[in-house]
């Protein structure tokens, strides 16, 4: 049930990546993320307010919030942090790169959580898993040549080392999802660390971007704004869901999760007409294949 809980995330999750695009293409990145951590936060407040006034309409089901202790908001808060840094770079290196070239280096995810539990769980990679990193590498390697056709530089461009660091905190939050879901409700994580992402964009929007909104680029409304949020809340309300279950792997999960390129890699083509794709979908196939030594890896 889990593995294909972790399928759906994925297909929401490459219709999340699409609409982001939409969304910050030629548009200011500071007002959209805090408008899409607004809207998160208020389509699962009805859950909390049904929780809080009317518990037994909720109790025992999935959409139930419980009251959490001051102690469980810090570990929350710190999830939020990891997220929203993970956001702001990933935000800003999709407005100014191809959905082709930050799919796939989004899709390197699960090799960096699978590192992460090699370190701080002490798990061991097999030879299955190790065949899989080593493609991944390898699809990386020509993802970068394909991105210089396009006057991309890896190695010089500031939006390629954005999205790294993107995938890297999305990584990190992805082990620490993995403490958390075994201790706390996962719509109570889910709510509360959207709430302080909200704020915490705020404060960043009122600090940082609104005395300079004349000079930057303006922002825009756009509908796809509110898609982003919701095809994100489904996404995530179903990856935490799937973390529930006590024989759920986080590395599967995390590579499964990254299969949401093969989407945002399909709306890079129709809807953005981006180029270089023969390339690109030979780099977008081996990541496929390092996903499926990674499978067979942890079975």
């Amino acid at each position: 049930m889990w593995l294909a809980l972790a399928f759906v995330s994925a297909f929401f999750l490459g219709c999340y990546d699409i609409c982001k695009k939409k969304s910050v293409n030629e548009n200011a990145v500071i007002p959209v993320l805090f408008l899409n951590t607004f809207f998160c936060t208020v389509l699962l407040s009805p859950l909390v307010l049904i929780s809080s006034f009317s518990p037994d309409t909720l109790s025992g089901t999935i959409g139930y919030v419980p009251s959490v202790s001051l102690k469980t908001h810090g570990y929350i808060f710190i999830k939020s942090v990891i997220v929203l840094t993970s956001w702001i770079f990933g935000y800003f290196a999709i407005k100014h790169l191809p959905l082709t070239i930050t799919g796939p280096i989004n899709a390197t995810r699960p090799v960096m959580t699978l590192a992460g539990a090699l370190l701080i769980f002490g798990e061991r990679l097999n030879l299955y898993q190790w065949v899989g990193v080593v493609i991944t590498i390898i699809s990386f390697f020509l993802l970068s040549l394909s991105g210089k056709k396009e006057g991309i530089s890896f190695h010089k461009n500031k939006w390629i080392f954005f999205m790294i660091l993107a995938a890297i905190a999305g990584a990190v939050s992805g082990l620490y999802d993995k403490f958390l879901m075994r201790q706390f409700s996962s719509t109570a994580v889910q709510f509360w660390f959207n709430l302080y992402q909200c704020l915490l964009m705020l404060a960043v929007m009122t600090i940082l971007w609104y005395p300079k909104r004349e000079t930057t680029t303006p922002f825009r409304w756009r509908w796809s704004i509110v898609l982003v949020s919701a095809f994100l809340s489904i996404a995530d309300f179903v990856y935490f869901y799937a973390l529930t279950d006590p024989d759920a792997m986080i590395s599967i999960v995390s590579m499964v999760r990254r299969s949401s390129v093969l989407v945002s890699f399909a709306g890079g083509v129709i809807f953005f007409h981006e180029k270089n794709l023969k390339g690109k979908a030979i780099d977008l196939v081996l990541i496929i294949v390092a996903m499926f030594f990674l499978y067979l890896g942890t079975k």
